[in-house]
């Protein structure tokens, strides 16, 4: 199956651009879900009909799907009330109903993030369309999987589960509860949980759209999203630029700056605009494949309007992000690890080397990455920003490598 990600800033019309793309499949004959984070039925204002908490037919060949974070919560809660019966009697503690529950801060995100990974994994679709959230929240959402599975095995490491049947007689021993089964069960169903969206993220057949409006505010909201989505290992596939004017005159809408004297001052702002949107797509070409949209002189409603947008539904998959090291030693002793970081800037990088994993700090973007097995018998000698790539030098350790002969 085929993933595509589509996000960009907060009104940039990134919902009604993954609806038009979503119908454009179907009509072509790929059988397509449309799965959107969109709190508001934007995705049925789009297309002209109702969506909701059910995987609904919006079109032939069409589903569309907004899963209700507030119930999936109120599933999970009750689950684990049930599971964690004993210890709640033990403790005097009185459960919650139903009813009364709300969802906590990130219980919306990794309630998308499950249903992202049911539909991924799911048969009935040939492509799957994700509304994600407006970016800088799609750039949290994508890390969440990596970093809550980093969590999970600093505090419940797995190889720890082998001590299972000594916990008793430690805690015995030691006077000190161990930690339950049910607890070291739960942490390893949502670890395969998480490791599944991680595999969805990183599939070679998953790709990522950005929408943005061509000017100055688009402009740097794309060159922070390429580069958080860089960092995460992900590449961009297409570049929509939505509500772009024609390059040539027609429908009212101006070409060139040169109206009727007289109308000079009630056409200067479209001119300028016009003029700004020219020169954000120059740039874009440079980087992207771009892909621009008409602006309708209204908000899209219906299948008629999303058809006007021409939207391309599939391109070949982008060749993923390779975080390559580069074997030197036979030149001057040296690893390289190779990073593409496009927009990155040189002084708002970090590094941060802390055991085996290295801490990278891009912009406002952060992650820890765990070093590559022959990285993690070295120590870094070094770094550099060069051509968008960011390459770090590592020298090996002499107490950890073999000296040659051996």
């Amino acid at each position: 199956m085929r993933t595509i990600l589509i996000t960009g800033p907060g009104g940039s019309g990134r919902t009604t651009i993954a609806a038009a793309t979503a119908l454009t499949a179907a009509r072509e004959g790929s059988r397509t879900l449309l799965l959107s984070a969109d709190r508001t039925d934007t995705p049925g204002t789009a297309l002209g009909t109702a969506t909701g908490p059910v995987p609904a037919e919006a079109a032939e060949r069409l589903t569309v799907w907004r899963p209700d974070p507030a119930a999936r919560f109120r599933e999970d809660l009750t689950a684990f009330q049930s599971r964690a019966a004993h210890v709640l009697d033990l403790l005097g503690a009185a459960r919650l109903d139903a009813e009364e529950v709300t969802p906590l801060p990130g219980a919306e995100e990794l309630s998308f993030l499950r249903a992202l990974r049911d539909a991924a994994l799911s048969e009935r679709y040939d492509l799957l369309v994700a509304d994600l959230p407006p970016l800088p929240q799609a750039l949290a959402l994508l890390g969440l999987p990596e970093e809550l599975r980093r969590y999970l095995r600093r505090l419940l490491p797995p190889e720890r589960q082998a001590a299972r049947a000594l916990r008793p007689v430690l805690g015995r021993l030691a006077g000190i509860p161990m930690p339950a089964d049910w607890l070291y069960e739960t942490a390893a169903r949502w670890d395969v949980e998480l490791a599944a969206v991680e595999a969805v993220l990183a599939d070679r057949n998953t790709a990522v759209r950005l929408v943005a409006e061509p000017g100055p505010a688009g402009a740097d909201a794309v060159r922070a999203a390429g580069l958080g989505l860089a960092l995460r290992g992900l590449r961009t596939e297409a570049l929509i630029a939505n509500r772009t004017l024609p390059e040539s005159a027609s429908g009212g809408w101006p070409a060139h700056p040169s109206p009727e004297p007289s109308s000079a001052p009630a056409w200067a702002p479209l001119l300028s605009l016009h003029a700004q949107q020219r020169k954000a797509l120059a740039d874009w070409r440079e980087a992207y494949r771009v892909h621009p949209v008409p602006h309708l002189g209204r908000d899209p409603h219906g299948p008629d309007d999303l058809d006007a947008l021409a939207v391309p539904a599939v391109n070949p998959a982008p060749a993923p992000v390779e975080w390559s090291v580069t074997d030197r030693i036979a030149e001057d002793g040296v690893l390289v690890w190779n990073l593409p970081l496009p927009g990155a800037i040189r002084d708002e990088l970090d590094l941060i080397r802390r055991g085996d994993e290295l801490l990278i700090t891009a912009g406002p973007f952060r992650r820890i990455v765990p070093l590559p097995s022959a990285l993690r018998r070295c120590t870094v000698a070094g770094a550099g920003l060069r051509d968008g790539e960011l390459r770090i030098r590592f020298a090996p350790d002499p107490g950890l490598w073999p000296a040659a002969g051996r």
